[in-house]
């Protein structure tokens, strides 16, 4: 499976760019990223790989699991959203963080949306494993921004942010206000490339 997504994201794409950020190795990491494409898991999977070098997670809509079964090889895990089974996903992801050598992937937006919206959205669920998982864990933002430039394939471009707080004693909006100035300022250096 690792070396099929690798050869996938290198042939489909020009480029992928990330800007490489310091990492705790003692802590798991929870990433929050953007989430605008099929490509999103697939290209923070090869940045996992190249950087943070962890066991990867990511939280995926059910019936996209039963869609694409491959992706269970790739880390993911189910969640639906409309059963009481959620929060049994939202503990599951919970005790992952738990583990150092843990990556879990969450897009808190909850579904698709543009990659180019001006308001990102944040389901609750994501303070439910932030508080659970009481701080053992680092969080990192992520926004993926992907254009064609001069290419006749797509550049893809991550622009990853850790953040010193976990915000497990914080409300979801306080957690929303700090991924959107993140979401912000990496839409502005995206928009400010020059070829």
């Amino acid at each position: 499976m690792h070396n099929y997504l690798n050869w996938l994201i290198s042939t489909k794409f020009h480029e992928l760019l990330f800007n490489p950020i310091e990492i705790d190795k003692d802590k798991s990491i929870l990433l929050l990223a953007n989430h605008f494409s099929f490509w999103d898991g697939l290209i923070l999977y090869c940045i996992n790989h190249k950087l943070f070098k962890k066991k990867f997670h990511v939280m995926v809509n059910e019936e996209t699991t039963y869609r694409l079964r491959f992706l269970q090889y790739g880390g993911a895990f189910s969640v639906n959203k409309n059963s009481r089974k959620m929060l049994e996903s939202l503990d599951y992801t919970a005790k992952l963080l738990n583990d150092s050598k843990n990556l879990v992937l969450l897009f808190p937006q909850g579904r698709l949306y543009s990659n180019f919206v001006e308001d990102i959205n944040f389901e609750k669920g994501i303070l439910k494993v932030i508080r659970q998982a009481s701080g053992k864990f680092q969080l990192i933002f992520a926004c993926t921004f992907i254009q064609f430039y001069k290419h006749k394939k797509q550049s893809i471009n991550v622009y990853l942010k850790a953040e010193t707080e976990n915000y497990a004693g914080k409300s979801i909006i306080e957690l929303k206000s700090a991924y959107q100035q993140h979401y912000n300022a990496s839409k502005k250096s995206q928009t400010e490339i020059v070829l």
